[in-house]
């Protein structure tokens, strides 16, 4: 890897979207630095081929050979910090001093909308900024139904949402990755753009818990809980930290108002191809629920 070449630092690279957007660089041939918490799980679970970074966002002494050399950067908000002003901002001020020009923020669909979640906090500390951005803004993942909620999937055969009948336009990850990779690769055609990656269908909770029945063979349930039952289910009994059971509720909360279903071509206009398909998503997962 040539070090005259600024690396694209990719922050969260050990999540579900960072994961893939570190692998869509290397394949564009992009100098990487992959920076998470744990350097030997960046070593041994992405390879040589990237620039390992240990980095904290509530840590300064892990800032400077971070953000060093680096002129863009994927940003992915840890779930456990929701004190954006005092977790966060001071990394994002360090980054800006250290020559960091432009970030491609991992947002949330309605995020400008929608005050309550911290993403639209870090928005707008991002747009005060002198920085340039681009906002990623998918709608609610495919995958956490493989990793937040696998575990009632597969003990339990039941879907614990508080979504009601409310529609969903859910995103693969790896759709997401790629919609993130272009502005990252080519900063200037996407300044101060939001793009709001969706999949090809809005499905009801009903309608996941049918596909999942007919990919793993046996009956999955929605259970379609209420708000209270839901926040003592996730913290009980999934283990979520309170700020993230009050953060997955809203989101929750927004489609069961109707208003998580709004469905766009962003992965096609940025990517160049359709997104994946629920019921082929789920075909490729199905192993997490067996």
């Amino acid at each position: 890897m040539s070090s005259s070449v600024a690396p694209v630092l990719v922050t969260g690279a050990l999540g579900n979207v960072g994961r893939y957007v570190v692998a869509g660089l290397l394949d564009k041939g992009a100098p990487v630095r992959a920076a998470d918490l744990d350097v030997g799980r960046i070593h041994a679970e992405l390879g040589d081929s990237v620039q390992a970074a240990q980095f904290d966002f509530t840590d300064a002494r892990t800032w400077k050979a971070t953000f060093s050399n680096v002129k863009t950067m994927f940003l992915v908000r840890p779930p456990q910090l929701s004190n954006i002003a005092r977790d966060m901002v001071p990394a994002l001020k360090a980054a800006q001093q250290a020559g960091v020009e432009h970030v491609v923020l991992l947002s949330l669909q309605g995020a400008e909308n929608n005050k309550v979640v911290p993403h639209a906090k870090i928005e707008d500390w991002l747009r005060s900024s002198s920085l340039t951005w681009t906002f990623i803004r998918p709608s609610f993942f495919m995958e956490n139904l493989s990793s937040t909620h696998a575990s009632d999937i597969r003990d339990h055969d039941e879907i614990v949402v508080p979504a009601g009948n409310g529609r969903t336009s859910f995103a693969a990850a790896a759709d997401v990755a790629a919609t993130a990779c272009i502005p990252l690769l080519r900063p200037r055609e996407h300044l101060n753009t939001a793009y709001t990656p969706t999949g090809s269908d809005a499905l009801t909770y009903n309608e996941v818990a049918a596909s999942l029945s007919d990919v793993l063979g046996r009956a999955i349930r929605y259970t379609k809980p209420g708000v209270p039952r839901y926040v003592l289910h996730a913290h009980r009994e999934l283990g979520m930290p309170w700020a993230m059971v009050l953060v997955t509720t809203a989101i929750y909360t927004v489609a069961r108002l109707g208003k998580a279903s709004g469905m766009t071509t962003d992965v096609e206009r940025v990517t160049g191809r359709p997104p994946m398909e629920f019921s082929h998503w789920a075909m490729n997962h199905r192993s997490v629920w067996e």
